[in-house]
């Protein structure tokens, strides 16, 4: 196979942690799975920028992109391209119907808000593009079924859930009374009885990360604590929600941390967090973190809603709890209080049922059984 690689989120290459997302995990790390096969010439067009340009230079980037597709149709250098999300995918508003005349297959990988995003220009173009696009490879059923709704056939939706890349990761979780390998920035240490429950993430409504702090915590023994990494528009909110509550000494945002803290945030947890709302117009399309700390041993309780589903698998590596119901949240998290022998069996089905199912060299394969 001949395929072109297109991508807006990939980040500089001597900064590689400062433009990281979920968006970003898939565009690097399927481009590296793919990068090492013999059944396929990969070309590559990228853009690489952090997280604090990217969204000023995707603009210039993407409107010469049409161009550029233009150019390579007419060196036939590709069979196939791929566009790894349909925001990268937009200028084949222009480009399309020329490399559909060339015949040229055309597919996208679609994550969840850059289907939904509720900009009603913004629809339009999504509606449009869905129309020239030969397959779309959504990371969930979820935002699958947001394609189909705005006009994507059935028949052209190819669900790959997204994979984690297990290198990054040891895949051990802490022992009781293990010493920490790396300090966390603003972290305290941990008390022998200290349950730590953990999330990570771009801190935006979404997330229910403020409902969580409010609803959930102050109902919970004052020996369950919640630290929270990444940063984003929703922090100063979480922040007057740690105040609200009277959780100072409970609640700690960390901010960014290094990849060296991540690791060792998700050893320090006994369980991931992820306690999502509904947001019209932005979903969740997947949750690469609840993989990341599942290699780690680290199961999640989340929210039942969107993307996630496809994610988690109830009583393997995690369990559900419906949206904002902050009983069903607390219910879950007492019960493993005082149950090591059932967490630990937890974490151990979990790290298997998450390096077993989610690697990326099975996930890749599926990438091209679908554009083959």
């Amino acid at each position: 196979m001949r395929l072109l690689f297109v991508s807006h989120s990939f980040p500089p290459p001597d900064a590689p942690l400062s433009n990281v997302g979920g968006m970003q995990r898939v565009a690097t790390e399927l481009h590296s799975a793919l990068e090492g096969r013999d059944d396929v010439v990969m070309r590559t067009v990228a853009l690489r920028a952090s997280w604090k340009w990217v969204h000023i230079k995707a603009v210039p980037f993407l409107g010469s992109l049409a161009v550029r597709l233009g150019r390579e149709a007419a060196a036939h250098r590709a069979d196939t391209i791929l566009f790894t999300s349909m925001t990268t995918a937009l200028p084949l508003l222009i480009a399309g119907p020329a490399l559909k005349r060339k015949g040229i297959r055309l597919a996208a990988i679609a994550h969840g808000l850059d289907v939904t995003d509720p900009n009603p220009v913004y629809q339009m173009a999504v509606r449009r593009v869905c129309g020239l696009l030969d397959a779309v490879m959504p990371v969930s059923r979820a935002t699958g079924e947001e394609l189909i709704a705005r006009g994507l056939p059935r028949e052209r939706v190819h669900v790959v859930p997204n994979a984690v890349d297990l290198d990054r990761f040891q895949g051990v979780p802490a022992s009781p009374g293990e010493a920490a390998q790396v300090n966390i920035a603003g972290a305290p240490p941990l008390r022998d009885d200290t349950f730590l429950l953990v999330t990570v993430g771009r801190q935006v409504r979404r997330k229910g990360f403020a409902w969580f702090i409010e609803n959930v915590m102050p109902k919970l023994p004052d020996r369950v604590i919640f630290w929270l990494a990444g940063d984003g528009p929703e922090r100063e909110n979480i922040e007057a929600a740690i105040e609200r509550s009277g959780l100072r000494q409970r609640v700690r945002c960390l901010g960014k941390i290094s990849e060296e803290e991540l690791v060792e945030l998700y050893r320090r947890g006994k369980l991931f967090v992820m306690p999502n709302i509904v947001v019209p117009g932005d979903m969740e399309g997947f949750g690469i973190v609840m993989l990341e700390a599942g290699a780690c041993g680290l199961p999640t309780l989340a929210a039942d809603l969107e993307g996630i589903r496809d994610v988690v698998e109830e009583g393997v590596n995690g369990w559900f709890a419906p949206s904002e119901d902050a009983g069903a949240f607390i219910a879950r998290v007492e019960s493993l209080l005082d149950d090591p022998d059932g967490l630990r069996e937890a974490s151990e089905r979990t790290m298997e049922y998450v390096t077993s199912t989610f690697r990326w060299d099975s996930t890749a394969e599926r990438y091209l059984d679908a554009l083959r």
